[in-house]
């Protein structure tokens, strides 16, 4: 307690840039969240500034003289190692993964690759291209390097594949096909290492990006009522991802768990979202932790570097 009482003390004497918006297909959510956690440290006697991270922000940082970074920016620039190289190269400490686990994190293709290395179970997948045929159905077909399940089909029938494809390719260049695997989709929040209780998602279809932001559209149970070996296992999975993946910070990961109750990590996401409705903040609250609390632990981890 003493340790985390010098710490804020310390942060509080520093100017706190909230990064947020930039340039993703998830500029708006990225706006909630960075909106929110603002308010969440000025309450907490922090010196938060909201910034708009777009082509300039280097030179914002510079104008508002930020020394520490909270990043809640999604998608391109913020959850693929860029911003994180920036604030490195300024040598700014920043919240959450550093440059490698982003990148590695954002990018399904690579983070299935370092999963099979240590051997954490995920669905098996294919690239694909425009008129690629042969595709075991159903399948989950969705850009390699999207968040907040954009751009993402579940198609049951080959005649609808090629749809699927094309609308993908909208978001990327470079496109899965994930065998779908029918289940219970959970979800695991990570806060430096620390594993939050289990999430499960109750939705109509996939969890997609309307299910996501539109309330009423998915139902939530926390904790997730599994039995004490699953929970055990699924826990331990996420964490074994997070680690893999060299995460840092807060995180978190998301899973399905089949009808026979085998767990597969299906991707990493190393910057949460902190909206009112998101789920890092709800697993938080469900162990006694309110949304400015959560947020100044995230701030209080900021760092440079691995």
């Amino acid at each position: 307690m003493e340790e985390f009482l010098e710490k804020a003390h310390e942060f509080k004497m520093k100017k706190v840039g909230v990064l947020m918006g930039g340039v993703s297909e998830e500029r708006e959510i990225s706006l909630k969240s960075g909106e929110a956690v603002t308010r969440a440290l000025k309450e907490k006697d922090y010196k938060a500034v909201a910034l708009d991270s777009k082509q300039d922000t280097a030179l914002k940082l510079n104008e508002e003289n930020i020394d520490i970074a909270f990043v809640t920016l999604h998608g391109g620039w913020g959850e693929d190692g860029s911003v994180q190289g920036l604030l490195e190269v300024m040598n700014i400490p920043y919240t959450g993964s550093g440059v490698l686990a982003s990148a590695l994190a954002m990018d399904k293709v690579a983070t299935k690759m370092v999963l099979a290395y240590h051997s954490i179970p995920t669905p098996p997948f294919k690239m694909v291209r425009p008129g690629l045929s042969g595709v075991e159905m159903p399948v989950i077909v969705k850009p390699a390097s999207q968040g907040s399940t954009i751009g993402v089909t579940l198609v049951r029938d080959p005649l609808e594949l090629e749809a699927a494809v094309e609308q993908a390719y909208g978001y990327g260049e470079r496109i899965i096909a994930e065998k779908f695997i029918e289940g219970r989709e959970l979800t695991v929040s990570i806060r430096d290492g620390k594993v939050l209780p289990v999430i499960e998602i109750i939705s109509e279809g996939i969890y997609d990006y309307r299910a996501k932001y539109i309330k009423g559209m998915a139902d939530f149970k926390v904790p997730a009522a599994l039995s004490k070996d699953v929970e055990k296992t699924v826990k331990q999975m996420a964490l074994d991802a997070y680690t893999a993946l060299g995460c840092r910070g807060a995180a978190r990961v998301d899973l399905i768990l089949s009808s026979d109750e085998r767990a597969y990590v299906l991707e990493l996401n190393t910057v949460p979202g902190m909206t009112e409705r998101s789920l890092f903040p709800m697993a938080a609250a469900s162990v006694g932790m309110g949304y400015k609390a959560l947020a100044e632990q995230i701030l209080l981890g900021a760092s440079l570097g691995r």
